[in-house]
């Protein structure tokens, strides 16, 4: 999608950008809250209208005269303005021009190269029509009045947004296209950890730009922000999640649906980087968090951010005790020490990340499997004559096995099984689905 066109929603806090892009996108892609802040970073997700796709950002608001993080937040929607081909400015129609709408219009003057379109929202019903043209005072042409909530007037305003878009660009030659292989797609890694433990600063550095806000205020990430960097393994999906903290400790809405993400995220992971903070040490929290990682099937590489810090011998032993002790559940799961905000020990990840692809995609023939299987069976035979007669491996992306049985395997048999193979294929910690057959 890198090659599509972009379309920026900016404008003032709490004026309903985000509830705009989830009526373009026709789904909660953005986490919406009566209250202003709750958009923090750049959300880029996939839209369409008549057959034309196109890329929609969702920024965060300007908040001016405010804290060091509400001016990281105003330079992202900066950048999104700066690169974007066509920027909807939302205004409050029932609101108002502000004076902070206003300095959102003069930004939008200064640094839009692309088309602008000014959009007034909360125009729920007929009676409301009238309000919009108090936003002509912007200077930013003629308001297009629509409902976020309702859908109403988003058909006209998509229709304005793709008659702006660039054409696209030719179709390559045909000769030049090399099909997409079966079953190909993106390996994703996801960055899960408690609030402030450092997942955005990594999460910068892996992608090389200033993509996250990073702060040092627990709970700044509210959402899921991905994006796909090129490296020598490929291409991979890094996804920046919110930080997780236990459901007693959530109050708030905003922070219950990040909190969702974050599970959603980690259970469509390849691979969940678990960043804990080394100076805290291994929580219990940390703890629930690899065991939620566990149970989703996704193989874990446990980051111990912010190592640099320790400066004392000891210290340094009791958190690698602390990960033995607390963390023995997820095996032989890789463990780096690592400064994200140095970027000491960061060049060791893509290497781990590479041995977990290199299992995840791993092919083993048939006749191993079986002679794996056989030799087991013999070693323990299956309970009250279960026994497998026939095995396969019959995907890869997680490797997932077939067991053709001549009844009901189990679920302890079938966890014996599953070691056997994973010991015998040296499949560390990468998941293994296994499907039985009754034949």
């Amino acid at each position: 999608m890198t090659d599509l066109p972009t379309v920026a929603v900016v404008g003032r806090p709490n004026v309903g950008k985000s509830t705009l892009v989830n009526r373009i996108v026709g789904q909660r892609v953005a986490i919406v809250e009566e209250k202003p802040g709750v958009t923090r970073d750049r959300k880029v997700v996939g839209a369409e209208w008549l057959g034309v796709p196109f890329l929609l950002v969702d920024t965060g608001g300007w908040i001016p005269g405010g804290t060091e993080l509400d001016a990281k937040v105003s330079r992202q929607s900066e950048q999104a303005i700066r690169d974007a081909d066509v920027v909807l400015v939302v205004v409050d129609a029932v609101t108002g021009v502000t004076e902070e709408d206003a300095r959102v219009a003069e930004v939008v003057r200064d640094l839009a190269t692309g088309k602008v379109l000014l959009v007034a929202n909360k125009v729920d019903d007929a009676s409301r029509e009238a309000l919009i043209w108090e936003a002509m005072s912007l200077g930013l042409g003629e308001p297009i009045g629509v409902s976020a909530l309702h859908g109403r007037g988003s058909g006209e305003l998509l229709d304005r947004v793709v008659e702006l878009l660039p054409a696209p660009a030719p179709a390559p030659e045909a000769e030049d296209e090399e099909p997409e292989e079966p079953g190909e797609r993106i390996f994703s890694v996801a960055l899960v950890g408690r609030p402030n433990v450092g997942k955005s600063t990594l999460f910068n550095r892996l992608i090389g730009e200033d993509r996250a806000v990073v702060h040092d205020m627990p709970g700044t990430t509210r959402d899921t922000i991905d994006t796909v960097v090129e490296t020598a393994e490929g291409p991979l999906r890094f996804v920046d999640t919110a930080g997780m903290r236990r459901k007693s400790k959530i109050d708030e809405g905003t922070e219950y649906y990040s909190l969702v993400r974050a599970l959603q995220a980690v259970d469509k992971a390849d691979v969940a980087l678990l960043v804990i903070d080394s100076t805290v040490g291994v929580t219990a929290q940390d703890q629930r968090l690899a065991e939620r990682i566990d149970a989703a099937g996704s193989p874990i590489v446990v980051l111990l951010n912010k190592h640099d810090l320790l400066t004392d011998a000891e210290a340094r032993a009791d958190l690698d005790w602390q990960v033995r002790e607390k963390l023995h559940f997820i095996g032989d799961a890789p463990v780096l020490k690592i400064s994200a905000l140095t970027g000491k020990g960061v060049h060791k990840l893509l290497p781990a990340l590479s041995m977990s692809l290199e299992d995840y995609r791993r092919r083993v023939p048939t006749r191993r499997v079986n002679e794996v299987i056989r030799a087991a069976q013999q070693a323990q035979p299956g309970p009250h004559g279960v026994k497998v007669l026939y095995a396969t491996q019959a995907a890869t992306d997680p490797p997932t096995f077939t067991l053709f049985a001549n009844r009901e395997v189990p679920a302890p048999y079938l966890r014996y099984l599953e070691r056997r193979l994973r010991e015998a294929f040296d499949l560390g910690a990468t998941p293994i689905k296994m499907r039985v057959r009754k034949r």
